[in-house]
């Protein structure tokens, strides 16, 4: 008699594999070998007859279909989770979350998503504190950042929300005065607007350039309303300018860049996953199915376009 795979198990493993993005950390968590775990996620992909990683000597990343089935997987292990608490009679989670995130981030994505998940559990308060700015979670009583950009340190939990494309955009009106550029990437430091801060994904500017851009601004969200009332062109986060850019307030600009930068975004908090408390590990799971910035292909095209 032929044995039925342990579905739930595989869905466990692979979104280990891509939480961790590797398959060594993901075997150490679920207590197999890397070559037991490669050969598990090897079946998945050929009983499913999909490609569902892409697998190179220094990454992993997620094919199209990889990312629908990590997405529909997490959401069922959620629920899977959610049926035994209830049947053992144990209550929802509750308490108060406090997130740190950018404007931009609680704008074009938490606004759209917070009520369901208040809804679904009710005794759960949150705290949101924006702001660009890379605070310290523990001193600041921080319990989940929502961060652009690699990681900082390996002593953070983190759930990845996918990757968005820095677009660069203009204003009709900016075109309009100014002309069309031939290549947003040679546009001189007075015609560009940039953050007022480091950032990981780099500043908007001609290699070897050290003249900061004009008008530069502390957040992601007050550049994306400078660039609507026509100040300057900008660089900033595809999730961010989608509806503008579908709506005709922004135009992508053409660039010689032949593949567009793509800037990770992950919902972090310090700890280890094991001991997360209930509230905060609900509020993961949630993020990491219906947060996610992933980015739009045909805008990522159209911007590698000169």
């Amino acid at each position: 008699m032929r044995q039925e795979p342990n579905r739930a198990g595989e869905m466990a493993v692979f979104a280990q594999v891509v939480e961790n993005g590797s398959f060594t950390q993901a075997s150490r968590l679920v207590g197999l070998s890397p070559s037991a775990v490669s050969k598990l996620i090897t079946r998945l992909e050929q009983r499913l007859g999909v490609t569902l990683l892409r697998r190179s000597t220094r990454r992993i990343a997620l094919t199209p279909e990889g990312e629908l089935f990590h997405g529909r997987a997490l959401g069922i292990l959620a629920e899977i989770d959610l049926a035994e608490r209830e049947a053992a009679g144990s209550r929802l989670p509750s308490g108060r979350i406090r997130i740190n995130s950018s404007a931009s981030y609680v704008s074009h994505v938490l606004t759209a998503i917070l009520l369901e998940f208040l809804e679904r559990y009710p005794d759960i308060g949150i705290e949101i504190i924006q702001t660009d700015a890379v605070s310290d979670l523990l001193k600041d009583g921080t319990d989940v950042a929502i961060r652009a950009g690699p990681l900082p340190t390996s002593s953070l939990v983190a759930r990845a929300l996918g990757e968005s494309a820095l677009v660069v955009v203009a204003a009709p009106v900016w075109i309009e005065r100014h002309g069309m550029p031939a290549n947003a990437d040679d546009l001189p430091a007075r015609d560009r607007m940039g953050f007022a801060y480091a950032r990981a994904a780099g500043d908007w500017l001609r290699t070897g350039e050290a003249v900061p851009a004009r008008v530069r601004v502390s957040d992601g969200e007050g550049i994306r309303r400078l660039a609507l009332a026509g100040i300057a062109p900008a660089r900033l986060a595809e999730f961010t300018i989608r509806a503008e850019i579908a709506r005709g307030n922004l135009v992508v600009l053409p660039t010689t860049e032949h593949e567009m930068k793509l800037e990770p975004f992950h919902a972090v908090y310090v700890g280890k996953s094991g001991k997360l408390p209930a509230r905060i590990r609900v509020f993961l799971d949630y993020l990491a199915t219906e947060g996610r910035v992933d980015a739009q292909r045909p805008l990522t095209s159209l911007a590698g376009n000169t």
